[in-house]
């Protein structure tokens, strides 16, 4: 049965009245054109302290951002109370678009990756020489990250006073990394702060390694000021030490311009996410060398172009061996 007549008008068409008294909700959403722009420091249980200005500032994520989530070093739009004030609370609108991300999976069996930092220049990984031993497989699993997500690696060696540096330095000394070598005697009077300084001057600067290394020590000597619990203690029994980082956090650089990004200690680091084609491009001295390379190649195999590049003399073979061993880290497990 018809409802109504051939020509309604509008008046004619009965609404069910809204309860509540707010407006219909809609699809489209606000430009926040006057949002301000901020970086995130640290996330915790949903809330995320950022910098905006002078001022630091807790947000949350709008629900418009749907499952994409924010990460520290992440350039963020945020509306709302601004003022920093305690108690006070912001909305993150946006997210801008990422230049590096440091991502990791928990096991080389997960295939959910995490993005641990974003927006970083490069990545430090920090290993001590001795107490606990140095672990060369984990430090190549880092090593592979940087370069998949399009970090610069640097290398920092800590207690040269209980072991030499030269037979870690000659496993990496074909990738050209940078690197910096401390004591705790340098450490203390401060000597070898200033050596690792001069690497992060005006850059963001990610810091990963197992616990007990002594990571957190040096990143509360670079940023004095925000000084952070450290337990120094490490286990006998399995040369392992306690986590003291339980969040990433980005601090700002004492005496010098640029971020340090101390992260928690990694007992793992899974690269299921990597795609060996992206590895390659930390080897410019090979690349060109892929060309002739099977599809899908994986580098080291039978019918791979690298071997006759390198055999004609247009690269190192140590290069070919640093890129296969690194690659080859996709496929062992962590421990030494």
């Amino acid at each position: 049965m018809r409802r109504y007549g051939k020509h309604t008008d509008e008046d004619d068409i009965r609404s069910r009245p809204n309860r509540k008294g707010n407006r219909p909700r809609t699809h489209i959403r606000p430009k926040h054109e006057d949002a301000a722009e901020g970086m995130v420091l640290t996330v915790d249980r949903g809330r995320l302290t950022c910098l905006v200005e002078d001022r630091v500032v807790t947000a949350m994520k709008a629900r418009e951002l749907g499952r994409k989530a924010a990460v520290v070093g992440d350039r963020v739009a945020l509306v709302g109370d601004l003022s920093g004030k305690k108690d006070t609370l912001a909305r993150i609108v946006r997210i801008a678009e990422r230049s590096s991300v440091l991502r990791r999976t928990a096991d080389d069996d997960d295939p959910y990756e995490r993005v641990v930092v974003a927006n970083a220049d490069q990545l430090a990984v920090v290993t001590a020489l001795a107490d606990p031993e140095p672990r060369p497989r984990l430090i190549d699993r880092c090593l592979v990250a940087a370069y998949d997500g399009g970090l610069e690696p640097l290398l920092v060696l800590t207690k040269s006073d209980l072991a030499p540096p030269d037979k870690l330095l000659e496993l990496y000394g074909d990738l050209d990394i940078p690197y910096v070598v401390t004591s705790r005697a340098e450490l203390e009077s401060g000597e070898a702060v200033e050596r690792v300084r001069e690497q992060l001057d005006g850059r963001i600067t990610a810091f990963v390694g197992h616990s007990g290394v002594g990571k957190t020590t040096l990143v509360n000597a670079l940023v004095p000021e925000e000084r952070r619990r450290v337990t120094g203690h490490v286990n006998a029994v399995t040369g392992r030490g306690r986590h003291t980082t339980t969040s990433a956090l980005a601090l700002p650089l004492a005496g010098a311009e640029g971020w340090v990004i101390d992260t928690p200690g990694v007992r793992s680091f899974g690269l299921a996410h990597v795609d060996p084609s992206r590895v390659i491009h930390a080897f410019p001295d090979l690349e060109p060398g892929t060309e002739g390379c099977p599809r899908a190649c994986s580098h080291d195999e039978p019918d791979c172009a690298l071997d006759d590049w390198v055999a004609e003399g247009h690269a190192d073979p140590a290069r070919l061996y640093s890129l296969r061993r690194l690659l080859a880290a996709r496929e062992r497990t962590d421990g030494d």
